[in-house]
């Protein structure tokens, strides 16, 4: 196993610290606190090809793997992680979704767009009753000659409202069936498709969370992906990909929060001397830089076997659950670590803290990672 980053993770991640510092770190406070979605941000990602990063050249994308994918969503997360996630969901879910199911003309008419953000991709599955029973969903879909109409709704949807294009998931058979659910393709501005309610969150609050609504939506059958009965099992694919994601995001997150803490630590001087000299704070440096090393290589294990084609369902599982996990209580501690101004906004600890906890839920909870790993190694 290689251990040393590549020249070209290096030079992916000196191109996002610098990006970072002249369009992020002045700015994210401010779209945090006015939960500001920064669509012209994703425009500017997009350019640089962090938007289409595992799709091939040949459509516009950047053509990467999964390492690169992880060091990308890593840097941009360590700054700031609902840039991160959104990153995240419009690579890992909606393109890849359609880089995987759709057939060559679909590919050609929307991973292009999707792969420059001229079109920011959404992706839906989860349902106001139906979060982790994804088989009971309500949004329906009725054949209709070469069309099929959609009614339901989709909630927890990043991108609900300002994303161009929704890869939904929807029922075409009976309700818990797991061949009963269709994949469709819906643009912006169909008729009876629509955005409702956005989200008022605890933290990613510049990563728009908002639901999808259709009301007699009609769209024609070539806007499916893959056969019909097949949405389920694209979709549990797909999120094999988007643990790699989250797991990604929980790592930023981790480094940010704990590189934070370092840096206040020794700068903190309290009976004569820094804080870090006390054993009580570098024994919380220590555990926290152990997890980090933990979920790096968990993670890049993940994407070893995503890379090379092998299953990665029970490694990717692993990484999530811990890379998350572990993020929570490394933002814990930095909060601990610079006591009450850690409580305060005039530092960053305060917002790797209530980001965090979306990791551990998004895209498949920690308990739901858990029963995915031990079907996996009892099976």
């Amino acid at each position: 196993m290689v251990f040393e980053a590549t020249e070209t993770q290096e030079m992916i991640a000196a191109s996002i610290r610098e990006f970072a510092a002249v369009n992020i770190t002045p700015y994210y406070m401010e779209w945090d606190e006015s939960q500001h979605f920064p669509v012209e941000l994703f425009k500017k990602l997009g350019e640089m090809g962090f938007m289409g990063v595992l799709v091939p050249e040949q459509y516009g994308g950047s053509g990467l793997g999964y390492h690169e994918y992880i060091t990308i969503i890593e840097e941009i997360s360590k700054v700031d992680p609902s840039v991160g996630l959104s990153v995240a969901a419009h690579n890992s879910l909606c393109t890849n979704h359609i880089l995987t199911f759709g057939n060559d003309e679909q590919k050609q008419r929307w991973l292009p767009r999707l792969a420059t953000a001229e079109y920011i991709g959404a992706w839906g599955l989860t349902e106001h009753n139906t979060g982790s029973d994804a088989g009971g969903m309500n949004t329906t879909a009725v054949k209709d000659g070469d069309h099929w109409i959609i009614n339901g709704a989709k909630n927890f949807i990043t991108h609900g409202k300002s994303g161009d294009i929704a890869v939904v998931i929807v029922r075409t058979g009976e309700k818990g069936d797991s061949k009963g659910m269709t994949a469709f393709v819906v643009e912006k501005g169909t008729p009876g498709f629509s955005s409702g309610k956005k989200e008022n969150k605890l933290g990613m609050r510049a990563s728009e969370t908002a639901e999808l609504v259709f009301d007699g939506c009609r769209i024609p059958d070539e806007n499916r992906l893959g056969e019909v009965g097949q949405g389920f099992v694209q979709a549990m694919k797909i999120l094999d990909g988007g643990r790699i994601s989250i797991g990604a995001l929980s790592l930023g997150i981790a480094k940010g929060a704990y590189e934070a803490a370092l840096k206040y630590s020794k700068e903190r001087h309290q009976f004569g001397q820094p804080i870090s000299s006390f054993q009580g704070i570098s024994f919380k440096l220590a555990d926290m830089a152990t997890e980090i090393e933990a979920s790096e290589l968990l993670l890049h294990k993940a994407a070893w076997l995503k890379n090379n084609h092998k299953p990665v369902t029970t490694a990717g599982a692993m990484a999530k659950m811990f890379a998350s996990e572990a993020c929570v209580r490394i933002a814990n501690e930095a909060v601990q670590i610079h006591g009450g101004y850690g409580y305060t906004k005039d530092f960053p600890v305060e917002k790797f803290y209530r980001d965090a906890k979306l990791c551990t839920i998004g895209e498949g909870t920690t308990e739901i990672q858990k029963i995915v790993i031990a079907r996996n190694i009892l099976k």
